[in-house]
């Protein structure tokens, strides 16, 4: 039988985890998460990352494996999870991903442009321009050393303006170049599994997930990287509004539906990006039975 990757996706808070899990323990075999906030091990309350029992109960790989110091990219992951994938068919002809980054999904099924990694120099000397300027000169540099790309790149995105420029200085080429955007071929099929709700109930789902992290201690793990908030790992829904918390910018209560508001927004933001790939085939995240014949009909 044809060696298979199954890819579990979906919005945030939707339970992929659960459905993941289930999943892995039908077919013998791991998850290899796909969420890139899940895998700093500083951030499980805010991240959802799975619980210790939960990963007690299935391997998981790549959650709480970085630091938030850690320079990790795209284009990392897809080499080290085309390494576990390639290690999990040895034993088994399916192996599991599933998460909600969706440039992670893409390095995996599709490739990723071989951009170079960043060197050590070049990113601290960018990173001290950001941190002592902020992000007006860098696309100033930017649009002066990859004017398409500054084009069309979206200027609220500092992770994005600074990796094109950390890019263009170190290589001397533009950020163009090499983006390619050719679909690599991949030694196992592919059978996509997308994760949905109607839009009410998946909202509920995650203004209640908002407060049960809260509760769980959202703050104090917060306030624990709190020293650390101009990393780019914390310029994301959970953390930034509890610093501007912290700064007296706003009320607790603010902060709490500002994180709900956030999360809603990126879930619409990552089901405009999954509904646009027609590989997807979608459903509840109850119908594990469902599930797995749609997989064992097309494997």
């Amino acid at each position: 039988m044809m060696k298979t990757l199954v890819v579990v996706i979906g919005p945030t808070g939707v339970g992929k985890t659960a459905t993941s899990i289930a999943l892995a323990r039908h077919y013998g075999t791991a998850v290899i998460n796909a969420d890139s906030r899940q895998m700093f091990r500083e951030l499980p309350i805010g991240t959802a990352a799975p619980t210790a029992d939960e990963q007690a109960g299935v391997k998981h790989y790549f959650v709480g494996n970085l630091s938030i110091e850690d320079y990790y990219s795209a284009a990392m992951y897809e080499a080290d999870a085309l390494k576990i994938i390639s290690q999990q068919h040895e034993t088994n002809n399916i192996a599991l991903l599933s998460g909600g980054s969706m440039m992670y999904i893409d390095a995996v099924c599709k490739g990723i442009d071989d951009i170079p990694t960043i060197d050590d120099d070049t990113r601290h000397r960018i990173k001290q321009i950001y941190e002592s300027e902020g992000l007006a000169p860098l696309l100033a540099d930017l649009q002066k050393l990859d004017p398409e790309y500054y084009d069309i790149v979206d200027k609220q995105n500092t992770r994005r303006v600074i990796h094109a420029l950390e890019i263009c200085e170190m290589t001397g080429k533009t950020y163009t170049s090499f983006r390619v955007s050719e679909k690599k071929q991949r030694p196992f099929k592919i059978i996509k599994i997308g994760l949905n709700l109607p839009r009410e109930q998946l909202y509920e789902r995650i203004n209640a997930r908002v407060i049960a992290m809260v509760k769980a201690g959202l703050i104090e793990e917060a306030k624990s990287v709190y020293p650390q908030k101009g990393l780019n790992a914390l310029n994301t829904v959970g953390y930034k509004e509890m610093f501007a918390y912290f700064d007296g910018e706003i009320s607790l209560e603010e902060a709490i539906r500002q994180i709900q508001s956030n999360s809603r927004r990126y879930c619409r933001k990552q089901l405009t990006w999954y509904r646009r790939d027609e590989e997807v085939q979608w459903f509840t995240p109850t119908a594990t039975d469902a599930i797995i014949n749609y997989i064992d009909n097309n494997r």
